[in-house]
């Protein structure tokens, strides 16, 4: 844990300059779509990282572990490796325990003692306050601060890896997740989903209520990770640890998580379009009804996540146009 107030390196946003906003739903296993969608811009982006052309990027969930680690400077294509490596190996265990200790593992090996003063540019990872019921944000720069600037400290004085692993706890398919922030304060935290599935709203407070930016400044990419038919219930060898996995949850429960984070995240971006039209952005969350795309945010099998991330290429190729008019 952070001992004092270390100061964030996350570059400032010049008066003069335009705000670029990233925003990550969170979706589980899905977030293959999101890493399809985000190597297409990068490589309309020339090569350059992410966390060089946004200044704000926010994630929730899956869209946590992907925001955290690009604002730490990777590239799309070494989260995707890590994805592929680390995700079946997640959702393929069947009890909350179990999925809970490979996250806490791959946490550990991915993001180890680096805290919010490692990052790159400004980072938003959302999770969920269990007993206050109201989310908390780890934000890396106190000019993200809505309030009490005097004692802020980034990322609540914790650990990078402890803000992605509350952002992901999706209570009751993982654990909840206890931490102790830099002010000595106990909090338990869970999904970051159950409050903002879709963060967009809140990273563009940020921009306009603590960076001061007018609307006319913003630029805002938000990605989801796609639509898909719930899966069917039968099963096959092929399937059979999967199945019994989501057999163990209880399948209505994991249909009611499913329909609860796409109610937030629709209710999210409605928000958005009535609220804030006038602000330059694009939203890529396409809808994919043929049945072979059928899939939840538990997926295990490696070739559905690998489609789901040629499904991303495909939505970016449709939003292509919008795009280059926004970023470039």
């Amino acid at each position: 844990m952070l001992k004092d107030h270390t100061v964030s390196t996350a570059p400032q946003i010049p008066p003069e300059k335009l705000c670029r906003i990233l925003s990550l739903d969170g979706g589980g296993a899905k977030g293959f779509y999101t890493l399809g969608v985000l190597a297409q811009v990068e490589a309309m982006l020339k090569g350059k990282l992410l966390c060089e052309h946004f200044d704000l990027i926010f994630g929730t969930s899956t869209g946590a572990i992907i925001a955290a680690l690009l604002s730490l400077g990777y590239k799309v294509g070494d989260i995707l490796s890590l994805y592929r490596q680390h995700v079946p190996t997640i959702m393929k265990n069947s009890t909350a325990g179990g999925r809970t200790k490979a996250l806490d593992k791959l946490v550990v090996e991915v993001f180890g003692d680096r805290d919010f003063t490692h990052v790159k540019t400004g980072v938003g990872i959302v999770a969920t306050h269990w007993h206050l019921e109201k989310p908390m944000i780890f934000k890396s720069t106190v000019a993200q601060a809505h309030g009490r600037k005097d004692t802020f400290i980034p990322g609540f004085g914790c650990k990078i890896g402890e803000a992605v692993r509350a952002s992901c706890s999706a209570y009751p398919y993982f654990e909840r997740f206890v931490l102790k922030t830099g002010q000595g304060v106990t909090v338990e935290l869970f999904d970051g989903g159950y409050c903002a599935n879709n963060p967009t709203l809140y990273a563009i407070a940020d921009a306009v209520k603590a960076f001061g930016k007018d609307y006319a400044d913003l630029r805002v990419l938000s990605v989801g990770v796609g639509m898909y038919p719930e899966p069917k219930h039968w099963v096959t060898p092929k399937y059979m640890a999967a199945w019994l996995a989501k057999a163990c949850l209880g399948f209505t429960g994991l249909q009611l998580l499913q329909k609860t984070l796409d109610v937030n995240t629709t209710s999210m971006e409605q928000l958005r379009l009535i609220l804030f039209n006038d602000i330059q952005a694009v939203r890529i969350n396409d809808t994919f009804q043929q049945p072979e795309m059928a899939t939840d945010l538990l997926e295990a099998d490696l070739e559905k996540l690998n489609l789901l991330y040629q499904r991303g290429w495909e939505s970016f190729a449709a939003h292509e146009k919008a795009l280059r008019e926004l970023l470039t």
